[in-house]
């Protein structure tokens, strides 16, 4: 199936080189970009393809990465089901931060944006069973991976 180019299937495949940096994908790792498939709009069928890619097996068809580097709307929401997929599993990894870091800067997530997010997701959390502990993983996040 030949893959057509997309600010999605960009975004996806540059996070996930970042995950593939050690050469292991871990099952929190494919939590995070399962829940950014999705986000972004990578079809199922596509992100086999997206993952020889990022392994540097097959040539990647975006030919200019600038043409999608712009603000969208959905982008903060993209990040925040990111970060609320990372920080559901036990621990956030240094793997996970890094993915996360990465998704923040290709998404330009500013810090006002950034501290409406968490605000976001400290509202979630009395509502939520998991919400307490999300909490601690999201301050634990903060203090390792600033942001800045």
């Amino acid at each position: 199936m030949a893959l057509v180019p997309s600010r999605g299937l960009h975004l996806y495949i540059e996070v996930l080189k970042t995950a593939l940096e050690d050469d292991i994908l871990t099952n929190d790792e494919a939590s995070i970009l399962k829940v950014l498939a999705v986000a972004l709009g990578v079809s199922p069928g596509y992100v086999g393809a997206a993952l020889d890619i990022a392994r540097g097996i097959d040539p990647s068809p975006i030919e200019n990465r600038d043409d999608y580097s712009s603000h969208h709307v959905g982008d903060a929401t993209t990040y925040q089901s990111a970060l609320v997929a990372a920080l559901d599993d036990e621990v956030i990894t240094e793997d996970e931060w890094a993915i996360l870091e990465n998704l923040r800067n290709l998404l330009g997530i500013q810090s006002d944006q950034h501290a409406l997010i968490e605000e976001a997701i400290r509202a979630m959390s009395e509502s939520d069973e998991n919400g307490e502990r999300r909490l601690q993983r999201l301050e634990r996040f903060n203090t390792v991976c600033p942001y800045v």
